[in-house]
């Protein structure tokens, strides 16, 4: 009885919270409309999830509690496409999305003859028997396999959207693209827990399922918070990169492909000393925001060529080309006795960064010390 109510108390809070913070993403203003409204539909289908467990609280009929298990479905195609979201700046919801709702649909199907469209002493009888009906155990295989293909999914867009960053930007986007992969990895180890407890689930031992069903709640109500955090705590994390954008390795073997790719080392060279012209005497990397089309147009060498030249030639990706010249500038200051009460808060920011973290890190990969350790050196 203790676990239940547990559960239950656990279960009305997530539901509380969820709404609340979908609530509060569907008004907010902001440029990024369409993620807020992927995750906050995300965060109604999680309530509508966890609120099975509330059991006998919810008076409805047999046929509305099913249907409601089987939202489960949309909940990891909607975090896909909230993943793409925010990832590039350009993506639009399609009617080809449609698609994600495919075993939604299937799983429903599956129970209409036999649960949906018979009597409520056949319903009952079904679920008295839930365990061995082979409609149940299809719609847990389907589920696990949807479950591995969106997680999968979610990484390999995550993996090609850091390397694009990396190659034409020099910003704090990395971060927020960082934390959705750490976030993506807490959701993956939700539903690896959540597989673990069905496997229990259909076995001689349902109660080591219904910890791990306490144990899974508790971990689901963690997220939310986190999420919620980082969210408050961050307005400008979630910036995107134009999905237009190709790898480096892919523009080679395109040109490769087409017997385009020529290296002429003249023009290379002329190319490096203009780019580097511009580097030390505009200083452009002392913009957040800049990014290698900024600096395209300014010399005037087309962004698959500028590309090309720091990402390849130079075997550097943009966003450490650029944060190279940031912590170079930032050593200057630190080495220069007239500005010794200037903080590192205030250094970073001047020198182009919006990040202490990110400034930390890059500055210890460039000299091997800290920034405060490397001032004390002086």
């Amino acid at each position: 009885m203790d676990k239940i109510n547990l559960l239950v108390t656990i279960s009305i809070i997530i539901i509380f919270i969820a709404l609340f913070l979908s609530l509060f993403l569907l008004t907010v203003k902001t440029a990024h409309k369409l993620s807020n409204r992927l995750f906050a539909f995300f965060l109604v289908l999680t309530a509508i999830d966890i609120s099975a467990n509330l059991g006998d609280l919810l008076a409805i009929s047999l046929n509305m509690r099913i249907f409601i298990s089987s939202f489960f479905f949309l909940q990891l195609p909607t975090f896909y496409l909230y993943v793409l979201s925010v990832c590039y700046s350009d993506f639009k919801l399609k009617r080809k999305h449609l698609i994600h709702g495919v075993t939604f649909l299937i799983a429903n199907l599956v129970l209409l003859p036999r649960f949906y469209a018979v009597d409520e002493d056949s319903k009952i009888s079904f679920l008295a028997n839930i365990k061995s009906m082979p409609e149940i155990q299809f719609n847990h295989v389907l589920m696990h396999i949807q479950m591995l293909f969106y997680l999968v999914a979610a990484f390999m867009i995550l993996r090609k959207a850091r390397k694009i960053y990396l190659e034409n930007y020099a910003g704090a986007s990395i971060e927020s693209l960082n934390w959705l992969f750490q976030f993506t990895v807490a959701l993956s180890a939700f539903y690896f827990i959540a597989l673990v407890k069905n496997i229990f689930k259909f076995t001689e031992y349902p109660n080591i399922s219904a910890g791990l069903k306490i144990g899974l709640v508790l971990f689901e109500l963690i997220i939310i918070f986190w999420y919620l955090y980082k969210a408050l705590n961050n307005p400008g994390l979630f910036r995107t990169i134009d999905s237009k954008l190709k790898l480096v390795q892919d523009i080679i073997l395109e040109e490769k492909n087409s017997n385009q790719f020529t290296i002429n080392e003249k023009e290379h060279s002329e190319e490096l000393l203009k780019l580097q012209h511009y580097m030390m005497e505009e200083k452009p990397f002392l913009s957040s925001s800049l990014t290698i089309q900024d600096i395209s147009v300014a010399i005037e060498i087309p962004v698959r060529d500028l590309s090309l030249l720091i990402n390849h030639t130079l075997e550097q990706h943009f966003y450490d080309f650029v944060n190279a010249y940031r912590i170079e500038s930032a050593m200057d200051i630190l080495k220069d006795s007239t500005k010794s009460k200037l903080t590192i808060l205030e250094i970073l920011y001047d020198v182009g960064f919006n990040s202490k973290s990110s400034f930390n890190t890059a500055f210890k990969k460039h000299t091997g010390y800290t920034p405060t350790y490397y001032r004390k050196m002086l």
